[in-house]
């Protein structure tokens, strides 16, 4: 290696640049983010629920989707430690490791007993490209070649060309040709309304009619959310779930539930969909998987599709995969992470402090721009009347110490689940302040 040829490739830092913020702003290219937004915290340490900044700020973080076990739990830090020592990973589709194993396994004790094959990946995005090429594959196998998908035209299921296509929000275009049919389900009253009851015939008249009866166009699959995350902090109608599973069943459509956001706690049940007793044919998960200590999602179906992909012409098997797959580390953390939930009972946390940040957050409807407080488990959603007053409160909160998250004109309040009473008040407490600062004099 000729090591003068790469110095002289090494340009001095230029100056000013020596700060964590400078080279941020000088090399780093953020996703989802305007090219000109503005300073954020610069997360430097993090312990519990709360973190730290480069300048010594302390926050309490209640804006990250994936926190399960809060910043440095030492149960996870240990088990990424020990498989980090032993083995870091291997490519699965030419070997087997343990943790895989041991991770599906702990994935399938929380599952019916048919929902128990599971393919892992990397991301939500992936989860949800892998959940849709699995369908389609296993529609042509079993004789049926079926390809258009139905959805929420507000959900989103990823930023792949595939996942995003899915989605009729207007950051999830792109440009290029969409690789799937799909007829987008739009809401039939507005989002504060969605969680009526009064809106639930309306919903399942909408997907019934997205769907269709003629046998040569049904749907591979229909794809949902439990709750409408990005879209905008939407909950659904108790019964959706049910009367979806029923509309599925009498069609032959598959049903792919994404639980990439609410899966592992985060409604107050292990998924999502449990809330309604159903049992769909894929489910995805990712972000509380691992608690955001390592990148890794889980793709689990019934088994009866796994064994469909024998017949496949050309592997035998499923053509997909990526060569870290089941990464051993990040099968590790995750896996421990599941050991977190079981062992501090962190279900009935989320379900119980839940339902009682919501009723904390409640009163705040009316005050500072806020139109509606909704929420279940520890998933409590502000919304203000404009992107913009969203936006405006995010900073204000930030200067109280707290940071939340903006999907559209929503305001999400997602607690690490360890979150405990003193914290879940401070969070109120700063929340308050904020909105209160918005109000008018």
């Amino acid at each position: 290696m000729n090591t003068e040829t790469i110095t002289e490739r090494v340009r001095p830092a230029p100056a000013g640049s020596n700060t964590p913020q400078a080279r941020d702003r000088r090399y780093v290219w953020h996703p989802w983010s305007p090219v000109n937004a503005g300073p954020r915290p610069m997360i430097v340490s993090g312990r519990g629920c709360l973190v730290r900044d480069v300048s010594g700020n302390e926050y309490i973080d209640a804006g990250s989707l994936n926190s399960t076990c809060g910043y440095a739990h030492p149960f996870v830090v240990a088990a990424a430690r020990r498989q980090l020592e032993t083995m870091h990973g291997i490519d699965m589709s030419a070997s087997g490791q343990v943790m895989a194993g041991a991770l599906a396994e702990r994935i399938a004790a929380h599952l019916p007993a048919s929902l128990s094959r599971t393919l892992f990946v990397n991301s939500g995005s992936e989860g949800n490209e892998a959940a849709l090429m699995i369908a389609a594959g296993y529609s042509a196998l079993t004789g049926q070649a079926r390809s258009r998908v139905v959805t929420f035209a507000l959900g989103y299921h990823g930023s792949t060309v595939l996942t995003r296509s899915l989605s009729g929000l207007p950051p999830t275009s792109h440009y290029f040709q969409s690789p799937v049919s799909v007829t987008r389900v739009e809401l039939p009253a507005p989002a504060r309304d969605m969680r009526s009851a009064e809106s639930l015939g309306p919903l399942l008249a909408a997907f019934a009619a997205a769907i269709g009866d003629d046998p040569a166009d049904l749907p591979v699959a229909v794809v949902v959310e439990p709750f409408i995350n990005v879209g905008g902090g939407v909950v659904l109608p108790a019964g959706f779930l049910r009367g979806l599973r029923d509309l599925c069943d009498a069609t032959g459509t598959l049903l792919i539930i994404d639980e990439v956001f609410t899966g592992y706690g985060r409604t107050g049940a292990m998924f999502g969909f449990q809330h309604e007793g159903i049992e769909p044919d894929i489910i995805v998960s990712s972000k509380g998987l691992s608690g955001g200590y390592a990148p890794i999602a889980a793709v689990t179906a019934q088994q009866r599709i796994f064994q469909a992909f024998a017949r496949d012409p050309i592997m035998g098997g499923l053509r997909y995969g990526h060569t870290t797959s089941g990464h051993a580390v990040a099968c590790a953390v995750a896996a421990a992470t599941i050991e977190v939930i079981e062992n501090e009972n962190l279900l009935a946390r989320s379900r119980d402090l839940g339902a009682r940040l919501l009723g904390m957050l409640e009163p705040l409807a009316g005050r500072g721009g806020v139109t509606d407080v909704r929420g279940r488990g520890l998933l409590v959603i502000l919304e203000l009347a404009t992107d913009e007053a969203a936006a405006a409160l995010i900073r204000t909160a930030a200067r109280h110490g707290l940071l939340v998250r903006q999907h559209g004109q929503g305001v999400m309040v997602v607690p690490p689940l360890i979150v405990d009473e003193p914290c879940l008040e401070q969070v109120v407490a700063r929340i308050t302040a904020a909105v209160d600062e918005g109000s008018p004099a």
